[in-house]
Parts: C-alpha cells; structure tokens; sequence
C-alpha cells in the first residue's frame, strides 16, 4: 500500500455518517487512508461483501487520500500483509471501550507493529451504528439523518425484499 497509511476497517453494513465521519478526519491526520470492508460471515451481514464495498466506494469519494478494499481475515494480518502500521477505531460510547481495548491488546500479542489509534465521532454521530440504522430500517423508520441517499434506498429495497419473502 503507502508509507503512512492508516487502516480503518470494518464491515460497514452498512457505511453510516459516523463512518463517513471517523473516515474524513482520519484522512486529515494520515495521507492514505484504507478503509477496509470485512467479509465477517459470523456477523451474518444484511449485504455481501461486494454490495458492501460497492456501497462504501459510492458514498466515499475514493481519490489519491482514500482506498476501498474487501478483505477476508484477520485484521491484523490484512494489514501486516500490506505494510499498513497503523489501524484506526471509533470509540462512540463508554461500553465501545472495553471490547476496543481487548481487541487492540490482542492485535498487538498478533502484530506488535500495528499500532491501533482510536477516533471518537462528532457528537451529532455518537449514537449512530449500523445495527440500529438496519433496524430501523426493517421496521419503516426514517434513517435519512444517519446514512447517505444511496445507503438509504438500498436499505429500504432490502426492507422491502425481506418483508415480501416473510410474508405468506
């Protein structure tokens, strides 16, 4: 990749302004950033992988500062792999610390040169996650204050093809 790239990844299922948020300030610090979309099948996603890194590329405007990869893996290892020596994490609220904080010990136990930065979101974004936006979204509510238009119509479509297959 880049000398002094920064790694965001997640699985972004789907992008939310909170990401997009935690992705514009992470390019002011470092002159590279890649945001990296996790397969991460145990999740179960609402979208594939493609959809996904599809979706993140539209929202984001990818040029010389930003990368939209889909990786499958271990983090750590996606970015050792790509000589990436510094991963970016939000931490919205108190109960994201104690997860993040375990996760990046053991990132560093696998990949002691990674080092692990953690970001927190502008207040008007502290709240936002993808799971409540999904949520919302099956159920009909309004999330065009979380995600872009884009992200929008592709949830309410998905919304729609799930309630068709529920119903008899």
């Amino acid at each position: 990749m880049t000398d002094g790239a920064a790694l965001y990844p997640g699985t972004f299922d789907p992008i939310t302004n909170g990401h997009q948020d935690l992705i514009r300030r992470a390019a002011e610090i470092f002159p590279k950033v890649v945001v990296a979309v996790a397969a991460n099948p145990g999740k179960a996603p609402m979208f594939s992988l493609d959809e996904r890194v599809r979706m993140v590329r539209e929202v984001l405007d990818e040029g010389d500062h930003l990368d939209v990869v889909g990786y499958s893996g271990l983090t750590v290892a996606f970015a050792r792999e790509n000589g990436i020596r510094v991963m970016v994490r939000g931490l919205r609220a108190v109960s994201d610390f104690e997860f993040e904080f375990q996760l990046a010990t053991m990132s560093r136990q696998i990949a002691p040169e990674v080092e692990t930065v953690f970001l927190t979101p502008t207040e008007q974004f502290s709240f936002i996650s993808s799971t409540m936006v999904r949520e919302i979204a099956m159920f009909g509510g309004d999330i065009s204050k979380f995600v872009h238009p884009m992200v929008e119509r592709a949830l309410k479509r998905r919304a729609l093809e799930s309630s068709r297959r529920a119903s008899p």
